[in-house]
């Protein structure tokens, strides 16, 4: 049986990244382990991912949950610095 350490780990991304997901997409966490991972391995995946980032930052600025904010830029910003290079990576 896989825990949840292996799925992440078998997404390809970051536990913050899967989490990204879940909250954009309305789904569970393991379920978004498994989104991730069709993402990551997606020709525009990656870029998908990024877009999913931004506009849960947008969502929980407009809600005036700062806090998340923060958190989700830090994500992006890490996103950025691991997996964008070579991509111009969206401005915050």
């Amino acid at each position: 049986m896989l825990t949840l350490d292996d799925c992440i780990a078998l997404s390809g991304l970051t536990e913050a990244e899967i989490a990204a997901i879940a909250e954009h997409e309305h789904i569970p966490f393991t379920q978004a382990t498994e989104l991730g991972r069709c993402l990551f391995c997606a020709e525009r995946g990656l870029d998908t991912l990024e877009l999913m980032i931004l506009e849960n930052i947008w969502a929980a600025e407009k809600r005036g949950d700062l806090d998340h904010a923060l958190e989700l830029k830090q994500a992006l910003m890490d996103f950025a610095a691991t997996r964008a290079e070579g991509r111009s990576a969206l401005a915050v």
